[in-house]
């Protein structure tokens, strides 16, 4: 008698199968994009600096965030919406009044002289703080930094910002420089 052997499967199409599997994973899964808060750090210093920097209490708008995210900014407690409106204040100070920072003059080429302010954003909150009043928090500063450089932007170009050319941005940059400085996380107040 004779053995019939068994028929062999067509393994060609079962690889098509799979790849087709694959590519509709692949088409129909989503990916988590990451996102976050843009700095641009501080450019690395080639040679370290033995002079201690020294920044007169008045140059520093001191803000803290305590476990029960309230806001403290220069030993006032404020809310939220209030922190925008006290930031541009600090940052351009009009009135050049003696509490708040002192102004240098600058030479900016394409503007010339200018007054520049020596201002600081000190920013630190407590371990305890929540994630939303952080970034609420950060939302208010980048707010008032943008609202004082369209400001400036209308009065020097007669458009806003975003709108200008890149030597523009620079000049603008220049005039109101972004300074937040964050300090480590500590126990400030409990919840």
């Amino acid at each position: 008698m004779a053995r019939r052997g068994l028929p062999e499967i067509n393994a060609g199409s079962m690889a098509d199968i799979a790849f087709l599997l694959l590519i509709f994973f692949l088409v129909t899964t989503t990916m988590d994009v990451d996102k976050g808060l843009l700095r641009k750090l501080p450019p690395p210093v080639d040679e370290p600096q033995n002079e201690d920097i020294k920044i007169k209490q008045r140059n520093i708008l001191e803000i803290l965030i305590n476990a029960n995210d309230q806001l403290l900014v220069e030993s006032d407690y404020i809310q939220v919406t209030q922190l925008r409106e006290k930031a541009k204040e600090f940052i351009v100070n009009p009135r050049d009044r003696e509490d708040m920072p002192e102004k240098e003059a600058k030479d900016i080429p394409g503007v010339g002289n200018v007054m520049v302010s020596k201002q600081v954003v000190s920013l630190q909150n407590d371990r305890g703080t929540s994630y939303g009043m952080y970034i609420k928090v950060q939302n208010e500063l980048i707010a008032a930094y943008n609202e004082v450089r369209d400001e400036e932007s209308k009065k020097r170009f007669g458009k806003v910002f975003k709108d200008l050319n890149e030597d523009q941005q620079k000049i603008i940059k220049e005039i109101y420089p972004q300074r937040i400085s964050e300090a480590e996380p500590k126990n400030i107040g409990t919840k």
